[in-house]
């Protein structure tokens, strides 16, 4: 496997938290020619492709093929496994929120302390602070912080909470709730 410049790995972890995996647009600063060098050396690559663009949808236009059509660019299956994503995960994400690119994709990343707290939150019968805190290695105040700033407004995830007899709070996602519990 070639090894993924950095400008690279931002188009396709920016295109990972996009609709459709859309490569569009391209980072600040990388347009022209380093544009064109860059796109082309990674659809040689099979990182991504280049796709009739939807207008209705209003895609952003890589080329414009004439008589009002054009194309765009996505990431492929092997472009988001080079980043260790699986297209599978990020379609799911995708559809569950509406949130910065960056945002997602930080979430994203396999073996972050911010995956393992969704991956926590996203069990069935909930986890507690205490459960996260010896999970993580994290303060209850940290704990608390991350869900209300990073996967609250961040991601626009929503996490409720509940009293659990015999075990306190008990957090989740919206969503994943117990029926044994209810």
């Amino acid at each position: 496997m070639t090894k993924l410049t950095e400008t690279q790995t931002l188009i396709l972890t920016r295109a990972s938290a996009r609709p459709g995996n859309l490569a569009l647009p391209l980072p600040d600063g990388l347009h022209g020619a380093a544009a064109k060098m860059a796109i082309g050396r990674m659809v040689k690559l099979g990182l991504i492709e280049e796709v009739e663009a939807n207008l209705r949808r209003n895609e952003p236009l890589w080329r414009e093929t004439g008589d009002g059509h054009g194309t765009t660019l996505i990431a492929t299956g092997a472009g988001l496994d080079a980043i260790g994503i699986e297209p599978v995960v990020v379609r799911t994400m995708a559809a569950l929120r509406d949130a910065k690119p960056e945002a997602i994709a930080a979430a994203q990343r396999p073996g972050t302390k911010q995956a393992q707290l969704i991956a926590m939150l996203q069990a069935p019968e909930g986890v507690t602070i205490a459960e996260i805190a010896e999970a993580t290695g994290w303060q209850a105040h940290s704990i608390r912080g991350a869900i209300s700033g990073s996967l609250k407004k961040k991601l626009g995830l929503e996490v409720t909470s509940e009293k659990v007899d015999g075990r306190g709070r008990v957090y989740r996602l919206a969503g994943n709730v117990d029926p044994a519990i209810r």
